[in-house]
């Protein structure tokens, strides 16, 4: 998919309003995979989904990048609360979904794309448009990635994480 120098700046404009969120910035207090949080996480999905959405045809690039922010918008960390801790794979998309429609007034299609982006595990909810799978296959591969990194290496390149994260482009 063509976008223009335009689109590319709305994106980008859209992508920092998040970015600098006092809302989205509390996900830096919940932990993710191997020493990464919420919000580091969040934001290398909707780089790699940005990416992956501009090789698709006919897709909503914003609704793939709102969604990618606040996929996992639940703002707990499910470690530490134990009333959380069961079935917490199958449940989150639902909480971020309701929270970001609460604190963001997102669309429908942006809380289909929260709630199905973890199937296989949650399997009544499949990512049945095109931006639910690149964001569902983002998740993914971006969680994989951050699992297989060592919290020691992950301490190293803290910084470098943070300064990938700050543009979308």
């Amino acid at each position: 998919m063509k976008i223009t120098e335009e689109g590319k700046k709305l994106l980008e404009d859209k992508y920092q309003e998040f970015f600098h969120n006092p809302l989205v910035e509390k996900m830096k207090e919940v932990p993710m995979h191997r020493g990464s949080n919420c919000y580091m996480h969040s934001f290398r999905v909707a780089r790699k989904a940005i990416r992956l959405g501009l090789k698709k045809k006919k897709v909503d690039l914003e609704a793939i990048l709102v969604a990618a922010i606040l996929h996992d918008y639940y703002l707990y960390d499910w470690r530490q609360d134990r009333s959380k801790l069961k079935h917490h794979g199958q449940r989150h998309p639902y909480i971020a979904a309701e929270q970001a429609k609460r604190d963001f007034g997102v669309d429908e299609l942006v809380q289909t794309i929260i709630k199905s982006h973890m199937w296989p595990m949650n399997f009544k909810e499949y990512p049945k448009t095109k931006e639910a799978k690149v964001l569902s296959i983002c998740d993914k591969g971006v969680a994989i990635r951050e699992a297989l990194c060592s919290k020691r290496h992950k301490a190293k390149r803290w910084n470098k994480y943070e300064k990938e994260i700050e543009r979308l482009f």
